[in-house]
Formats: structure tokens, C-alpha cells, sequence
């Protein structure tokens, strides 16, 4: 949608429109279908290329050179895919999440199929510098049903007969033939009977088949990981049933702190499969998924003696996203028991520190009541050290008033005041240790 457009719906109902509303209402129109009439071949190639934008950069600037070369105008420097129309053939390129695909299109007519392809009026020096790493190749010919015989003499020039595939589709408006192995250059074959398609639904139909193919592959990148993990996951298994089983037996601080670490360690290694896994088999569950759909979309009926494209997958595509479904749970299982084993683990190492930390304080306490009684009978010698030097203190004073010239009996009224003076001394400790007691308190 121009802005011209924008502005009027704008102005129209006097709403302000969402900044992504037009680009939302475009998504769904973003890829169209190429309209095909039969005779037509083509060639698909699908390129692993990662998600970074520096990558689509270059698939761009590599499409701008063929057009440069070809001297037609560059596409857009922003775009979600790329139609060009030359004399001598038509490139469709897509972009994807991790991988862009190529469809080049014949312009040369041919009744017979595979004789032609689309990359023979491109050149090979420019599909051979295409950014990325080939994933799918494919080679597909669509032409009239009445030209090929239906037998098996005759496929077995096109295809192995013992992989061979086969199916109505769109309704019986098309015959579908492929074994999905490659052929001695590299590429595997889609063979289209026309039988009355119209050229939308032929354009559906060899895109969706050409989408199989790449979605098939693009989910079994995750098979060689599978492989790889394996052994690895059968060994931290079973170092964690080695590990477990030294904790029955652990009965000292120390070792369970030892095998506390080395759960730690293992948890680590879980955790890093984990994170380098999980994008590959959560992508195979999506493409997979996408298969499953576009095999569907293809509403098969059966050709007696071949088996359809959704057998062909149950048998070879399903077990092998079902051994990577089987890997990813067995990870999360690892996982979560060895989450559970450090937690158990650090329970009884936090039950054996409290325990200790209970002996500690209960030792501080034994040893605080101690320093207490110490203390008490220090202060109870106290009062009779206190209690001597004032006694003394008093005898002074009275020499001292005798000495002035009073007369008074110095040794007696000495002796009179030990009775008053200890009493008053340990009053007074006893007072100083009450208002001790209530300041504490109020703090």
C-alpha cells in the first residue's frame, strides 16, 4: 500500500493508523505464486545461510550484478523476495529464517521431461559464486500427462524405482512422481503430469513440492546432532547414576561437598547441550510441522503400487524427527534429575552445616554461661575487694578527725561500719546492673 492510500483510509474514518499496519496487511501477499502452464522446468536450489542481515546483504548485491549483467534493474535493497523476468529465463529468490532459496525457470519450451533445466540460461559463473552453502537442489519438469507413459519401464529412466513415489493430486489434476534421491549431478527430481491444472494451482502445486523437499532437509539438520549427543547424553547418564549412588554412601561433610561440585559441573554440561540444541530441534519440530502441511495441502489420492509422499515421509522424515523429539526429552529428563540430585544434595548439606551451626552455638552457649559464672563470682569478690578499700577509707578518715583533735574511738567505729559498707557496696552493684539491663532492653 503507497502513502497516497495510507493518507486516504487515514482521512477516511480519521483514526491514526499502527506504523506496522500496512506492512501486516502485505505479509500474507509477500510471497506470490508463479503462474505455470505446462510445458515448464525449473530448478530449486535452497542455500543455508544463517539469519544475519550482513548475509542478505550479499544475496542482494549478488542479484543486482545479475541484473546489471543482464542490464535490468536492481531489486529493492529491502525486500522479502525478488521476481526477474528476462528473455531467457525468470529467477524467483526467498529469503528465509537460515536459508534463501532460487528458483530459476526455463524459458525454452520442452515436451519431454528433464531434457532442459533452469539453470542452463544462467551462468555458471554466477549460480557457482550464490552465497551460502547448498542445502536442497532439485529439478522439477511439468508437462503434459499424455507425454509420459505411466509405467514402470518408462520412469525407471527418470527415477530408482525402489524409492519411487507417486500420487494423484489437486484433486486428480495432476500426477506427482519423485524417489527424493539425487541423480548422478547432484540433483533429485519432480516430475508434474498435467491432467487439467490451472496455472495458479500449477504454480501452488510445484511450490509446495519444492518446499517439501527443502523443509525435509532443513529438518534433518538436526539428525547428525542427534548422533552426536547420543553418547554423550549415555555418559552423563550414567555419571549421574554413578554420582546418586555415591551419595548413599556419603557420610561426611566433606564428600558430599565434593559430590556437590561435581553435580554443579555436570548440571553445567546439561545446560550447555542444552542451549546449543535446542534452537536446531525446536527449528526440526517447525520445519517438520511444515512439511506435515504442505503434504497435506497437496490432497493425495493413491496410485496403486507406489506409496504417496505422506508414506514415503512417515517412513523415512517421522522416525527421524521422532528420534530428535526422543533426544530433546531425554536432555530435559537429564536435565531435571540432576537439578533434583543438587537440590537433594544441598538439603543435607545445608541439614549437616545447621546441625553444626547448632553445636557451635550451643558450645557458645555453654561457654557463655561459663564467662557468667566467672563473672558473677569475680563481681562477688568485687564487693569484698570494694567493700575493704572503703572500710579502709573510713579507717583513714577517722585517723584523720582524731588526728585533728576530736577524740574518737577509730578502731571501733571502724569495725562498726563493715556491716554497713558491704551491704551499701553490693546494693550498689546490684543497681548498676538493673539500669544496664533496662537500657539494653529499651535498645
Amino acid at each position: 500500500m503507497n502513502d497516497s492510500k495510507r493518507l486516504t483510509v487515514a482521512n477516511r474514518v480519521g483514526l491514526p493508523e499502527h506504523p506496522q499496519r500496512c506492512d501486516l496487511l502485505a505479509e500474507v501477499h509477500a510471497r506470490p505464486v508463479v503462474a505455470l502452464r505446462a510445458p515448464q522446468h525449473l530448478t530449486h536450489l535452497a542455500l543455508y545461510v544463517g539469519a544475519g542481515e550482513q548475509e542478505r546483504a550479499r544475496e542482494l548485491a549478488h542479484i543486482a550484478a545479475l541484473c546489471h549483467e543482464f542490464g535490468i534493474d536492481p531489486p529493492a535493497t529491502k525486500t522479502d523476495h525478488v521476481l526477474l523476468e528476462t528473455k531467457a529465463f525468470r529467477l524467483r529468490w526467498e529469503p528465509h529464517t537460515e536459508f534463501s532459496t532460487y528458483t530459476l525457470f526455463a524459458r525454452e519450451p520442452s515436451g519431454q521431461p528433464f531434457e532442459i533445466d533452469g539453470l542452463d540460461a544462467v551462468p555458471a559463473h554466477w549460480v557457482a559464486e550464490l552465497p551460502g552453502e547448498l542445502l536442497a537442489a532439485s529439478h522439477l519438469s511439468l508437462i503434459h500427462a499424455d507425454t509420459v507413459a505411466e509405467y514402470p519401464e518408462r520412469l525407471a529412466e527418470y527415477f530408482d524405482l525402489q524409492s519411487l513415489t507417486g500420487s494423484r493430486c489437486a484433486g486428480g489434476a495432476a500426477t506427482v512422481w519423485t524417489d527424493f534421491q539425487p541423480q548422478p549431478d547432484g540433483f533429485t527430481r519432480f516430475l508434474v503430469l498435467d491432467r487439467g491444472l490451472q496455472p495458479a494451482q500449477a504454480g501452488r502445486l510445484t511450490q509446495r513440492l519444492l518446499e517439501i523437499e527443502t523443509y525435509r532437509l532443513m529438518a534433518l539438520l538436526a539428525l547428525p546432532i542427534v548422533r552426536q549427543l547420543r553418547p554423550e547424553i549415555t555418559q552423563m547418564e550414567n555419571a549421574l547414576g554413578d554420582l546418586i549412588a555415591r551419595m548413599a554412601s556419603a557420610d561426611t561433610t566433606e564428600q558430599e561437598q565434593g559430590l556437590l561440585e561435581s553435580l554443579s559441573s555436570l548440571s553445567a554440561q546439561v545446560e550447555r547441550i542444552i542451549a546449543q540444541s535446542n534452537f536446531r530441534f525446536g527449528a526440526a519440530a517447525a520445519y517438520s510441522a511444515l512439511v506435515r502441511r504442505r503434504i497435506d495441502a497437496l490432497r493425495e489420492t493413491r496410485v496403486e503400487g507406489v506409496s504417496t509422499v505422506h508414506e514415503f515421509m512417515g517412513r523415512r522424515l517421522v522416525p527421524a524427527m521422532d528420534t530428535c523429539q526422543a533426544i530433546a526429552e531425554r536432555l530435559d529428563r537429564l536435565s531435571g534429575r540432576v537439578s533434583r540430585a543438587v537440590n537433594l544434595l544441598r538439603s543435607r548439606v545445608d541439614l549437616a552445616l545447621e546441625a553444626q551451626n547448632q553445636d557451635l552455638l550451643a558450645s557458645m552457649n555453654r561457654r557463655t554461661r561459663l564467662q557468667l559464672r566467672l563473672q558473677t563470682t569475680v563481681e562477688s569478690l568485687s564487693v569484698v575487694i570494694l567493700s575493704y578499700y572503703v572500710v579502709g577509707l573510713i579507717h583513714y578518715a577517722l585517723i584523720a578527725i582524731e588526728a585533728a583533735g576530736w577524740h574518737v574511738p577509730v578502731e571501733l567505729l571502724t569495725g562498726i561500719s563493715i556491716p554497713v559498707v558491704i551491704p551499701a557496696v553490693a546494693g550498689g552493684i546490684f543497681t548498676i546492673h538493673r539500669w544496664v539491663e533496662r537500657a539494653d532492653a529499651a535498645k
